[in-house]
């Protein structure tokens, strides 16, 4: 019988460069929780972001890591905990751990080829059309911006954006802020404007409606798929799906849903919480050949976790062993 893992998780706040606005509101800070477990000597480690939207917070998921009995591994963790944030961290931690225990880099564990750098997107927070050329400026040199939108005011955004950014690719997220109405309305103006792709227009639960429009500027699927098993409630309406750890409740799960969505025709991108290094480091391993990739989530903290991702103007890199995995 294996040594019993030890499980220890906290609560960490990291403080925000500047604040970031989304349709849903505000927030000057991350407040994620760390998961560390430790056996037989070697210990891994992992990080996720509760989420209020899916009903998370810091106590509900700290009491769910603490709820696990001493013996579990990747395919019972699937069964002991939801898709979410708590298992996201734990499924996480377990792989760091393996890898440490063997002594060996996670992609040999997982059969992965070796990962290089992926371009990113650079998220721009939802603002005045006048402050918001101000950041694509600032970012210009960046190959892919994406934009916070929010309803009243979104063309100009846009048009703002793009003076900012003249040369950028443009992608954009609703964060579940538009009507049929106003997508039907904005598609054709925002294509004119260079947009690729919109992420979750409508509210989940309420998005039935894109199965029966036309969809000229394509859609991508971020509150609406979450795991697996929500694949099958977006057949016909999206073009795309956002798979993010935090959704799918781990590394694990990120994997196979990426293989199933790819059978089923869906274009993927990987996305992530405002979260630091330790959260996209497996993320990194997810998005090696998506269609998109989101990973800017330390970009915009003051500070960051020690032996943290390397990112430049256009990429982020694949995390060391000192980081994780």
């Amino acid at each position: 019988m294996s040594d019993p893992i030890n499980i220890r998780a906290k609560a960490e706040t990291f403080p925000l460069a500047q604040v970031f606005r989304i349709s849903r509101g505000a927030r000057t800070e991350a407040k994620v929780v760390t998961v560390y477990l430790t056996r037989a000597g070697f210990q891994g480690w992992g990080e996720c972001v509760p989420y209020a939207r899916y009903g998370e917070t810091i106590d509900s998921v700290l009491a769910q890591v603490q709820s696990l009995p001493e013996g579990f591994d990747h395919d019972s963790l699937l069964d002991l905990l939801p898709a979410g944030a708590a298992r996201n961290a734990v499924d996480c931690a377990l792989w760091d751990l393996e890898a440490k225990a063997a002594g060996r880099p996670i992609i040999h564990l997982l059969g992965l080829p070796k990962p290089g750098p992926e371009i990113t997107a650079y998220t721009l927070s939802l603002d005045t059309p006048e402050a918001m050329e101000k950041q694509a400026h600032k970012h210009r040199s960046r190959p892919l911006l994406k934009t916070k939108l929010g309803g009243e005011g979104d063309v100009a955004r846009i048009e703002a954006v793009r003076k900012g950014a003249p040369d950028a690719r443009i992608i954009v997220d609703a964060n579940e802020g538009w009507t049929a109405e106003i997508y039907a309305e904005l598609a054709p103006v925002l294509l004119r404007l260079g947009v690729e792709m919109v992420e979750q227009p409508l509210p989940a639960g309420q998005d039935d409606m894109l199965a029966e429009m036309t969809r000229p500027l394509p859609v991508c699927a971020d509150e609406s798929c979450h795991d697996r098993a929500s694949l099958a409630g977006l057949k016909g309406k999206y073009d795309m799906v956002n798979i993010k750890l935090d959704k799918t409740g781990g590394l694990t799960e990120a994997l196979a849903l990426r293989s199933v969505a790819r059978t089923a025709g869906y274009s993927v991108m990987v996305g992530c919480m405002v979260g630091t290094s330790l959260a996209m480091a497996p993320a990194v391993l997810v998005a090696q050949g998506v269609e998109l990739t989101d990973l800017d989530g330390p970009l915009l903290l003051a500070r960051d976790r020690d032996a943290a991702l390397r990112y430049d103007d256009e990429n982020v890199y694949p995390p060391t062993s000192q980081l994780w995995g």
